[in-house]
């Protein structure tokens, strides 16, 4: 019999196709969320609730009735050891890990573990740790960069149930000894580098009963007193041990934790992010819907295995039978090993796809006259063609486009922006310079990764995409920022996202987690974003860094900093401000050779780039350009900053100025450039007084 909802929604349709002609329907049934949802383009809306009539909830157009939890090819693999085990006997002779660094340290071309290979050396690390008596459930700490030992180790722990930790290699020795205490890990994987610094801070770590250096030889292993109660073995001694007595895998379930992600943040204690199986299988599923790779897919592996993003990339490289390269460990040679490797799959920040850019068009304009011209010809008509969704002339190729590709191996497919925004021009010049997609995505470690992103055949800029087919998203209103979804043209608020993505919560934390989890299970952000038509998303500001000035105005600094490093001579950028005082300030870190080029050009001379930060000619250069910047961008008068102090030294994790993320440590900046900040304020209360424009 007909139900009460079809007749209404055929009556809808009914009344639709008489009022518009024959236009097909944008109202759908829905089993979930309600009787309709609407189609957005790349995205659905539903009601949240039906009792309030809000359409406010948003899901990917690609599965609006059902959040994905599983791959849709495979919905028997519910947990990463399910997915180390489909890869590896689906792909068991292809290439798996490649490395360039000998066992003598040396450099030369890639050579390969098999799946198979690496199979049965994650069989072997298993079994040693259960022979070492390492329980399951049991934290298992890894302390070097990217490296195929890295994954191994973390396919043992899948297959065996136990807890992956990351430890940053750029922490510091005080925050890994607190993630190593908080997470009560048991056993550590290490480096020779890293072994030092363990065992400096051993007695200060108690739970810790197996230490295994990776890389290091066997003769060279320190004994340590049976008093410690600690044991140092090289990997391949575990190798060995394991290989010869071989422990039946101890498979986890879904629900079960598979690795808690401590994220450094930018203030207090690092904050261990629980993921589960579940959490993470969820996320590359609702990811393999959209973005699809082959066994014949090639991935150079140096974005940090300690942070969420490429954890994601590896899990669907192994899904889909790809090769993983990894860099040799020093980003300044990363361009040599991406020329040896030559990937087809090229994952990174905008930091460093901003440097790319800069790169080409420094060379450019250094180039000058005939090749100038014919630069611009050919970037403007492919461009073009790009917009009409046409093939540019492949001339334009063979002529400029090919020796930039080249840059890259020559063979990359698509490139993916995370971390952070990438600027629309550069993204656009990208897709132009390189021949192929780039997108952009959105996320976190909290929702293991993808909360949104872009279309294959998106070809438009400025957004992070649609919603990831495993969750929902939502906005809601932040009235101290005058944020809220009923703005127009265009909905506005704090993204907030729900489905089998959000982790479980922070470990050993109960508080902060209730901070961002709420009662109906929406994983509040802090990024504040907005709905474009498409039901794509933008992420416009930020909502946890804001602050009051004295005349009660808020400011969210990042959201300006991010306007401010558009300026030819910012790299870097720090605006600071506070209740005591009515106006920002900010610390620039110059581009020195944009800085140095503008003082050559003005006749300027001067012994180093300090002396020349130091020139208050450059600072009135630097802060004019800050100021068109800011007007092209229409911040606010009161957030344009009234002051500003050149430095030549880069905001570095070495000097305790950036996350690993790349993010600003806001109160460690205050602190470090504390006498800048005074003295700058000083000038403008000075020039408020004196009525003139501080320099």
């Amino acid at each position: 019999m007909e139900s009460k909802a079809t007749r209404r929604l055929q009556a809808i349709r009914n009344h639709i196709t008489s009022a518009a002609g024959d236009l097909p329907s944008l109202l759908q049934t829905n089993q979930t969320a309600g009787e309709f949802y609407s189609e957005q383009g790349y995205s659905v809306v539903l009601p949240e609730k039906l009792q309030t009539g809000k359409w406010n909830v948003y899901r990917a157009a690609t599965s609006p009735l059902k959040l994905v939890s599983r791959y849709p090819d495979h919905p028997d693999i519910g947990t990463l050891h399910d997915n180390f085990v489909y890869a590896s006997e689906t792909f068991r002779d292809y290439k798996y890990l490649g490395t360039r660094i000998r066992a003598d340290g040396t450099v030369g071309e890639y050579t390969w573990t098999t799946y198979g290979e690496a199979a049965t050396a994650r069989t072997a690390i298993g079994s040693g740790l259960v022979a070492h008596g390492i329980p399951k459930g049991s934290c298992i700490g890894i302390y070097f960069i990217n490296r195929p030992e890295w994954l191994i180790v973390d396919h043992a722990c899948s297959a065996y149930s136990y807890v992956s930790v990351p430890l940053y290699d750029t922490l510091g020795p005080d925050a890994v000894k607190y993630i190593v205490n908080h997470a009560s890990a048991e056993a550590i994987f290490c480096v020779p580098q890293t072994l030092h610094s363990l065992l400096s801070f051993l007695s200060e770590i108690p739970s810790v009963r197996l230490i295994v250096v990776v890389g290091g030889l066997d003769e060279l292993m320190p004994s340590l007193p049976s008093s410690t109660g600690v044991k140092v073995v090289s990997f391949s001694q575990l190798i060995t041990q394991g290989s010869s007595n071989h422990y039946p895998f101890c498979p986890p379930k879904p629900e079960d934790v598979a690795t808690i992600c401590y994220t450094s943040g930018t203030t207090g204690t690092p904050k261990g992010a629980v993921l589960s199986h579940g959490n993470l299988i969820a996320n590359a599923a609702g990811g393999s819907i959209s973005i699809k790779f082959y066994p014949s897919d090639i991935y150079i592996s140096y974005l940090p295995l300690a942070h969420i993003y490429e954890r994601f990339n590896q899990i669907m490289v192994a899904y889909y039978g790809g090769s993983v390269g990894f860099y040799q460990g020093d980003s300044l040679k990363l361009l040599d090993d991406i020329a040896v490797l030559r990937p087809t799959v090229f994952c990174s920040v905008p930091r460093l796809y901003n440097r790319v850019y800069d790169g080409i068009i420094n060379a450019v304009k250094s180039s000058g006259g005939l090749k100038e011209k014919l630069f611009n010809a050919a970037y403007n008509a492919k461009r073009q063609a790009l917009l009409k969704g046409k093939n540019a002339s492949p001339m334009w190729d063979r002529l400029v486009f090919d020796k930039i590709k080249a840059k890259l191996g020559g063979r990359v497919r698509f490139m993916v922006s995370g971390a952070s925004p990438l600027s629309a021009d550069v993204m656009d010049f990208l897709r132009v310079c390189f021949g192929c997609p780039v997108m952009e995505g959105y996320g976190m470690t909290e929702s293991s990764c993808v909360i949104t992103s872009m279309s294959e055949n998106d070809i438009t800029s400025g957004h992070v995409g649609s919603p990831n087919p495993a969750c929902e998203v939502k906005l809601v209103d932040v009235p101290e920022m005058n944020y809220t979804s009923d703005d127009q043209p265009y909905p506005r608020g704090e993204i907030c996202v729900r489905g089998p993505i959000v982790f479980q919560g922070y470990y050993k934390d109960e508080v902060q987690t209730r901070e961002v989890i709420d009662d109906e299970g929406w994983l509040h952000t802090g990024d504040i974003g907005l709905w474009l038509s498409g039901g794509r998303l933008k992420i416009i500001d930020r909502k946890k860094n804001i602050f009051k000035l004295a005349q009660g105005e808020y400011i969210a600094p990042e959201k300006i900093e991010n306007v401010y490093t558009k300026c030819k001579f910012v790299a870097q950028c720090f605006v600071y401000g506070d209740s005591f005082n009515s106006s920002l300030v900010a610390i620039v870190c110059v581009d020195p050779d944009m800085l140095k080029a503008w003082a050559a050009k003005e006749g300027i001379k001067f012994e180093s780039l300090e002396q020349l930060c130091n020139d208050p000619r450059a600072r009135t250069a630097v802060l004019a350009d800050m100021d068109a910047v800011g007007k092209e961008a229409k911040l606010r008068g009161f957030e344009f900053a009234k002051s500003i102090t050149l430095v030549a030294e880069p905001f570095t994790m070495d000097n305790g100025l950036l996350t690993p993320t790349f993010k600003i440590k806001r109160p460690q900046a205050k602190a470090y450039f504390a006498k800048a900040i005074a003295d700058m304020y000083d000038e403008v209360a000075a020039s408020e007084s004196s009525g003139r424009r501080v320099l």
